[in-house]
Formats: C-alpha cells, structure tokens, sequence
C-alpha cells in the first residue's frame, strides 16, 4: 500500500517507517525538518512540509491510498495543531478520493480520559498533557463527522517496556478500566495493521496493558 504518514521523525513514527518498510508498503513521509530523517531506504520519500499549509497538504495526500496521522507538540501547551491538520487532511483526502485514515490520538481523549492508572491521571495528564487534549478531543470530533473510513488509535501511557499482562484492544470502557503502558513498537505494529484490517472502521479504540 501506498500511503501517506504525518509526523515521520517523531518516537512512534519512527517505528512505522521501519515496520511499514519491513511489511513492503511505500510510504510518502512528512516532516518539518527533512534532516531529522537522513538516510531513509528506498520505498520512504522524505517531504519536508507544514502539515497546517492546505497546499502541501494536497500535495502529500496526492497519488496515496491511506493517510496516517502521527503528530505530536510540546507538552503542557494549549494547541490547535491537531485539529487544524486534521480539518484540512479530510478536505484534501476527500478531493484526492483517498478514504482510509489512521489517526493516534491517546489517554486522555473522549471516554479514555480517567483511565491511564493513576500516575498518568493524576501527575501526568494535569501537569502535562490535558491542554492538547483538549485539541485531540475536536480532532477526533472532525474526523467521526467525516465520510472517511478511519481508525482513531487512543494508546495507553508510552513506556520503554512492555507489560506483563496481555495487550489489551477496546472499543468499550467500563468504570474500572485502566490501561497503564504501551510500547511505541506495539503502538506502530497496531497502526500499520489498521490500513487493511476492517475490524475496527469508524470506531475508537483503546489499547495497553493493565501492568
């Protein structure tokens, strides 16, 4: 598959490059500084571009058959990064004809938010992250509203290591659900399966290991 990855040179899109590549998809990789990923193999074309420049956004979704949206910010920011991309993806994607997008949004957006085990929710979610948050929340609002066959990937709290329980895949939260860690290798394994999986189309999904 050809398909088109937003935010290449961040932890997780790293990963899908190198997974993407090892599953033989062509991949069209957007970042803002083309230095940051020197060196790529063949089948990863390198654009430097604004992902918030409607232009260069048409540009890159041109000739692709899935989008992927790995965008990250600093930390402990307001933002509208997420939901500007986001509106003017969907525009170019529905001129382009191009249906299949993948977006990572995380812990902390819709029903997920209270459910990152508690030093994510009560440390790392109001000192750090619930301001872009509150972005992904309108990103993820845009693209439900969208005519697009999407995927929205919420992850559990990034760790270095993966847990000891089996990786868990919900589309459903009770009150008691804590997801507390995930792999950025899990998280990209999981993302590249959902350009040919139908199993979760239109559909948020929760995934991590409870320890």
């Amino acid at each position: 598959m050809r398909f088109l990855l937003l935010g290449a040179s961040g932890g997780v899109g790293r990963r899908i490059l190198v997974r993407g590549r090892t599953r033989g998809h062509t991949i069209r990789a957007q970042t803002r500084d083309a230095a940051r990923l020197t060196g790529q193999p063949s089948g990863i074309e390198v654009v430097a571009a604004d992902p918030t420049d409607a232009v260069a956004l048409h540009a890159l979704v041109t000739g692709q058959e899935a989008v992927i949206i790995s965008l990250g910010t600093t930390p402990g920011r307001r933002t509208t990064l997420f939901s500007d991309v986001t509106a003017k993806l969907i525009t170019a994607m529905a001129a382009e004809g191009v249906r299949r997008l993948v977006a990572i949004t995380g812990v902390g957006a819709g029903e997920t938010r209270g459910h990152g085990g508690f030093f994510y929710d009560r440390i790392i979610y109001p000192l750090f992250t619930r301001p872009f948050y509150e972005d992904k929340d309108r990103q993820e609002r845009l693209i439900r509203e969208s005519t697009l066959d999407w995927v929205l990937v919420r992850p559990a709290p990034f760790k270095a290591t993966a847990g000891s329980t089996p990786l868990e895949i919900l589309t459903e939260i009770r009150p008691d659900t804590a997801l507390r860690r995930i792999t950025r290798d899990e998280v990209a394994s999981f993302v590249l399966d959902q350009l040919v999986d139908d199993r979760y189309l239109r559909r948020p999904v929760f995934i991590g290991h409870t320890i």
